[in-house]
């Protein structure tokens, strides 16, 4: 028995040991905080506004304007600044005139030979070369080189056809053409055909006075008291004598032809297998129809 109780007391002193061992190692949680969650509305808007993407602030352009409305960079935009500057003046003007009114002084000079060279070869600038104490001069050229009435009656008299002139044409080279172009027609001078739509002139035609003759107010009576048929009524006539008109297809009735039919004809060269009763049968082929 001594035995055992020594057993039992080292078991309850080795449990003594452990028992303590863990409780000294056991840690208490910290409580949890409650926290108030966020109204969903609040949650949705802020999360949208994080994932938007923030653009940079761009100034108002009206997108129906041009972004850069003043003199272009490009060089065949100042070019055609420079024709358009050329059509305003009655005078040659110098490169030197021209970069002025472009504004590109200040720019290198590579840049000033471009527009120098462009314009020597464009096919509405005549270039007159540099001489002695004058610069190369520039000056824009017309479709034709009227600038004056004088000149447009001689030009529209020297030519060798009835083509008229185009007005459009004319006011490239002569913007004050068409307060002209109304004197003339008013004197008898020119024929002028106008747009129906803001009666500007449109095409013009020389007018010869010695064709323009009075006739007898008899002689007009008796051409008004003639009586033009009515519409269609002409055709019809042509029609009843055989005339057909021109704007109409003339179809010609081909007769119907009638196919015969085809005739057989009697099977000749048969085998005759009949040979032994040749006496007795008769051939009545013949009788056939």
């Amino acid at each position: 028995m001594s035995y055992l109780q020594n057993k039992v007391q080292s078991f309850n002193a080795n449990l003594g040991t452990v028992a303590g061992k863990i409780s000294n190692k056991r840690t208490v949680a910290a409580p949890v905080k409650s926290v108030p969650s966020p109204a969903p509305s609040q949650v949705s808007d802020s999360s949208r506004n994080d994932l938007k993407r923030k653009r940079p602030d761009l100034p108002e352009v009206p997108y129906s304007q041009p972004r850069e409305t003043g003199t272009g960079t490009h060089i065949m935009t100042q070019i055609t600044y420079a024709i358009e500057y050329l059509k305003t003046k009655n005078t040659p003007q110098s490169i030197s005139d021209i970069l002025s009114y472009l504004s590109l002084q200040t720019r290198d000079q590579s840049y000033k030979r471009s527009i120098e060279t462009i314009l020597r070869g464009h096919d509405k600038v005549n270039y007159q070369p540099a001489s002695e104490g004058s610069p190369a001069l520039f000056s824009f050229r017309p479709a034709h080189n009227i600038r004056s009435a004088e000149s447009l009656l001689r030009h529209l008299q020297a030519q060798s056809t009835a083509q008229g002139l185009s007005v459009k044409e004319l006011r490239d080279g002569w913007p004050e053409a068409e307060d002209a172009i109304t004197q003339l027609e008013e004197e008898g001078k020119l024929l002028v055909t106008r747009n129906r739509k803001d009666n500007h002139a449109r095409m013009i035609w020389p007018n010869d006075p010695s064709l323009k003759f009075d006739v007898d107010d008899e002689f007009q009576s008796i051409w008004h008291r003639i009586k033009l048929p009515e519409p269609g009524v002409l055709a019809d006539e042509l029609e009843r004598e055989g005339l057909t008109p021109a704007n109409k297809n003339r179809t010609v009735k081909k007769p119907v032809k009638v196919q015969e039919k085809a005739k057989r004809k009697p099977r000749s060269g048969g085998k005759t297998t009949n040979v032994h009763m040749a006496g007795i049968l008769k051939d009545y082929s013949h009788l056939k129809k």
